[in-house]
């Protein structure tokens, strides 16, 4: 068929349109209202550790403070597991409070070379997995937990044991994210941890980013749009004074998002999905935080989080 003997139904239908359709629709008020929002906004319950609520008592206060999604720390899970809590009764209260946990920030050494240590790990990881699973938590944080700046381990060793991690669980639908940590060699840049990532084989692999260690580890801005963003559910939100230099900067430094000068809204641009909100969780270990009011503190982390983003 030549192009000047298509008609107009078979062009239409070229198109997915339906032959009886206008070609341009409107879109409506409502269908914009229903659009998916590019970002999803969380606590991690770092940001409120220093107040010592006890773990119930946290995921009431970022219920309170307007948030729907939240990271918990495992040890917080233990303890209150350990005081009589239990996990049937905690899915009932996140289901209450409306809350969804996004991410667990676990500590277990699967990292590590001592084959007795990773093997000891990697059975913690399994209970927690099998703990996160049943709460319905989506992820857990694999970190670099037990590794020294003089190892020598290699990136294609780190991609191997992060595949065992990984394995565990995709199996219990509780994916493991190489987190990136800005002070740790071997997985204080983006590009180290992406190809740990990729080396494992593993098509469930991510990754979890954060502003402060994009900083620490110096990762260079104008390459991270080389990473696909579907690799990074989470990004940590926090921000860093003008003051401090990456080489004396730590973790008790971070401020809330906005309030010092990291690039906050060029990271992102680069960094928004476009399959599914990108989970902006704020993560601060600021003391002066902890000596104030929690409620107030998860509003505030909240409300800079949604000023940052405005026009992103």
């Amino acid at each position: 068929m030549s192009k000047l003997t298509i008609s107009r139904r078979k062009a239409l239908q070229l198109f997915g349109i339906s032959a009886g359709a206008a070609v341009v629709e409107p879109i409506s008020a409502a269908t914009k209202k229903a659009k998916t929002p590019v970002f999803t906004f969380s606590l991690n319950m770092a940001t409120i550790r220093g107040q010592n609520l006890g773990f119930a008592k946290e995921l009431e206060i970022a219920a309170k403070a307007g948030y729907h999604s939240v990271e918990i720390w495992i040890d917080s899970l233990n303890t209150y597991l350990a005081a009589g809590g239990t996990l049937r009764e905690l899915k009932t209260m996140l289901k209450d409070l409306g809350l969804q946990v996004e991410n667990c920030i676990s500590f277990n050494k699967w990292i590590v070379d001592d084959e007795a240590i990773r093997k000891d790990a990697l059975e913690h990881m399994k209970k927690e997995l099998d703990q996160l699973a049943e709460i319905g938590c989506k992820r857990i944080a694999a970190t670099a937990m037990g590794l020294t700046n003089d190892t020598t381990i290699s990136l294609d060793t780190i991609a191997e044991r992060y595949r065992t991690v990984l394995d565990l669980g995709v199996n219990r639908n509780v994916i493991p994210l190489l987190e990136m940590w800005g002070f740790q060699n071997q997985v204080s840049t983006v590009s180290e941890v992406v190809y740990s990532a990729m080396q494992s084989g593993n098509a469930k692999a991510g990754i979890l980013l954060d502003i402060f260690h994009l900083y620490k580890g110096d990762t260079p801005l104008d390459t991270l749009s080389f990473i696909n963003p579907q690799i990074n559910p989470i990004l940590h939100m926090n921000d860093h004074p003008s003051t401090l230099s990456r080489a004396v900067i730590t973790d008790a430094d971070r401020i809330y998002p906005g309030d010092g000068v990291a690039p906050i809204k060029r990271i992102l641009k680069i960094l928004k999905r476009h399959d599914q909100p990108l989970i902006l969780s704020a993560e601060l270990f600021n003391a002066i935080y902890y000596k104030q009011d929690a409620l107030t503190v998860a509003k505030t982390a909240l409300e800079k989080m949604k000023a940052v983003v405005e026009g992103v």
